[in-house]
């Protein structure tokens, strides 16, 4: 199995070496597929010195589209069977691999979410984040008959061929509910595992606000009845 590793960046300056670090350390990356979403804090320079490296493949955008432009670049870009979003903050650990491969890997699964709400061990803050995701997700149970734990999950891995023609649109962080709807529409297996999970604050450089919930929620509706 070639696994393709797709980090969509901005602004990750101080996070962006231990990342690419930390995923390289698993052994388990055929490819990184890092893309620059228009970074102004010196991320961009930071990643010049990977551009000839055997691993990691850096793709920059020049203007700020979202995360999910950056993800559909990456989709776009990798080459792998099975790929698998990795945040670039250090929210998600990389150690988790393992667990989120392990469905695919016995052909049990097509796609798998890594859960923050199953139990495993998290840092204890944001509250309110909390309570949208899970509202989200009950709402994403409910129009699409499933029961996820965590719809809002960075953590989603999945084969080449759930995504082969798969028509993504989002540009912003509305891309978890989209591409969401669309895999539960095609009736693909679908896995949850339990992961830990280290939560920033907004003055650490958290980027997703409140806004983002009222866009997640119309994609959640509008791609229940469209495609």
């Amino acid at each position: 199995m070639n696994l393709s590793v797709l980090i969509p960046v901005y602004n990750e300056k101080n996070t962006i070496d231990e990342i690419l670090q930390r995923v390289l350390e698993t052994g388990r990356a055929f490819e990184i597929i890092v893309v620059d979403d228009g970074s102004k804090d010196g991320t961009r320079e930071l990643l010049e010195k990977y551009k000839n490296h055997p691993v990691i493949k850096v793709v920059l955008h020049e203007r700020n589209g979202g995360k999910g432009a950056a993800l559909r670049t990456a989709i776009q870009t990798a080459t792998g069977d099975v790929m698998l979003i990795q945040d670039a903050d250090l929210e998600y650990d990389p150690i988790e691999y393992e667990n989120l491969l392990k469905p695919i890997l016995a052909n049990k699964a097509d796609v798998v979410y890594g859960s923050r709400f199953l139990g495993a061990p998290h840092r204890a803050i944001l509250f309110w984040n909390m309570v949208a995701n899970k509202l989200l997700t009950m709402m994403t149970n409910i129009l699409y008959n499933t029961i996820l734990s965590d719809m809002e999950t960075g953590y989603k891995v999945f084969r080449r061929e759930v995504v082969a023609d798969m028509k993504l649109r989002a540009n912003r962080f509305d891309f978890e509910p989209e591409f969401t709807a669309k895999i539960l529409k095609k009736g693909v297996r679908v896995f949850d595992v339990p992961i830990t999970f280290n939560p920033r604050e907004y003055s650490e450089g958290k980027k997703i606000g409140i806004w983002d919930a009222f866009e997640a929620v119309w994609a959640l509706i509008k791609y229940r009845f469209v495609n």
